[in-house]
């Protein structure tokens, strides 16, 4: 498989941010993971940080503000698929075969200062080399609701601003928090499989069910539905180190959560994220 080398942009300072490749872990700890080096880069304890990872079991996550009740309990426990709720907004997400990625970085660092728009728009330049190298000709997203209809429970169903589409249909959905001076920003990339999972995980009746299957199946889709070879997890990680590496100029230097993360991984886990007073939020 020969791919195409995409544009450098090196707009930047030299500055080298610590890479973290987690693997498959459940869904709480997942998001535990995320707020614990947020914390350490509030404190100054940790660099700015590119962690990659993915799901097991499969998890729907629901956003920050998002009503507990979009869940259905017995389909997910049937099919043993885990849920959770983001620190993030946005909507539904159903985490399956699929490359997460996440930043956190101080909001004055180069690279996501300005807005949230802004700094979308300066992760946006990474994710769009990333798929560049795989041969893709991505773009970044415009506002799309009004020309789509109502949005639905679920985020894949149409791109938002600065998110990443190929042929008009999203591929890359993020999402963004900024705590104790921090920008967070993690985003999914659906690898392979059935984009219209998400449905079964989800309270609505069946005509609502299947609107939103249709509805997916138009506006999103994967990368296995973009490229004539199927890509791994691992060489998506690859790919996408390189395109930050290009996009932004960073030197991404791997690296191991400390023990004090990883203390608070614990913690977080247990008294948030796999809590019901956090998840089940109505």
């Amino acid at each position: 498989m020969r791919f195409p080398r995409p544009l450098s942009n090196h707009d930047y300072r030299p500055a080298t941010w610590r890479l973290l490749d987690s693997g498959l872990q459940d869904g709480p700890t997942n998001m535990a993971v995320d707020e614990a080096i947020l914390e350490a880069v509030a404190g100054g304890d940790s660099p700015p940080t590119l962690r990659f990872y993915g799901w097991q079991p499969a998890c729907l996550s629901l956003g920050l503000g998002q009503s507990w009740q979009a869940v259905n309990q017995e389909a997910c426990r049937e099919l043993g698929w885990d849920y959770v709720r983001r620190a993030t907004g946005g909507r539904a997400i159903m985490h399956v075969d699929e490359l997460t990625y996440s930043v956190c970085a101080p909001q004055d660092e180069p690279h996501v200062v300005g807005s949230i728009i802004e700094s979308y728009r300066r992760l946006s330049r990474a994710l769009l080399a990333g798929l560049q190298h795989m041969g893709l000709t991505p773009a970044q997203a415009e506002p799309a609701y009004a020309k789509l209809g109502e949005e639905g429970a679920a985020c894949f169903d149409a791109p938002s601003n600065y998110e990443v589409t190929v042929d008009g249909r999203k591929l890359i959905g993020s999402a963004q928090v900024r705590k104790r001076g921090v920008v967070l920003q993690h985003g999914t990339l659906p690898l392979y499989g059935d984009i219209t999972r998400i449905s079964l995980a989800l309270n609505q009746d069946e005509a609502a069910r299947w609107a939103m299957q249709q509805q997916l199946r138009q506006r999103a889709i994967t990368l296995a539905d973009c490229l004539p070879e199927p890509v791994s997890y691992d060489q998506a990680v690859a790919f996408m180190i390189t395109g930050f590496q290009d996009a932004l100029g960073l030197t991404l230097a791997p690296g191991q959560l400390t023990p004090k993360e990883q203390q608070r991984v614990v913690e977080l886990r247990a008294e948030k994220y796999a809590h019901p007073s956090w998840t089940e939020r109505r």
